[in-house]
């Protein structure tokens, strides 16, 4: 038996060497959100996705469906709401309406605090549903108020990058 032959031997009695550590959960989710940030490009001079388009239209049609209501002096269980709290939620959703379509980070992060909590409510309201009916108006607005959550998040991520270089 030749030299070359024992080596080759001596190799394959060694066990293999150990695999690389795998990283750690933080370390695999971190290594993920760099490449989905590589894919992502920054909005561009005067861009505005659909979804900020959508979300500043629903701000505005949620403040303005507020102010009408308070004129047309409807009732909640046979009393009127507030003439102050339905006017500052109407100011406050012009304001989210205008900040979103001037595409500001702070008015799409509080629309989009809004869209969770409207998630919540109707989730609440899902609960104690006594109807097929109120059953699916729960689930149509916890899937559009849902729906648009998600697709700010990427617009968000957008909005945040830096200019290049």
């Amino acid at each position: 038996m030749g030299q070359r032959e024992r080596r080759r031997r001596q190799a394959a009695a060694q066990p293999p060497p150990p695999p690389p550590p795998r990283p750690s959960g933080y370390a695999r989710g971190r290594e993920r959100d760099d490449a989905v940030r590589a894919t992502l490009a920054p909005l561009g001079p005067g861009e505005r996705p659909w979804p900020a388009t959508a979300a500043a239209l629903v701000a505005f049609a949620l403040g303005a469906a507020n102010l009408v209501a308070l004129a047309a002096r409807v009732e909640i269980n046979g009393k009127r709401p507030s003439p102050v709290g339905v006017v500052a939620f109407g100011l406050v959703m012009f304001a989210a309406a205008g900040g979103i379509w001037r595409m500001r980070y702070w008015a799409v992060l509080g629309f989009q605090a809004l869209l969770a909590l409207i998630i919540l409510v109707f989730f609440l309201f899902l609960l104690r549903a006594s109807s097929l009916g109120a059953a699916g108006i729960a689930v149509v607005i916890i899937a559009i108020a849902g729906g648009l959550f998600w697709k700010l998040i990427r617009v968000m991520a957008r909005m945040q990058m830096p200019e290049g270089p």
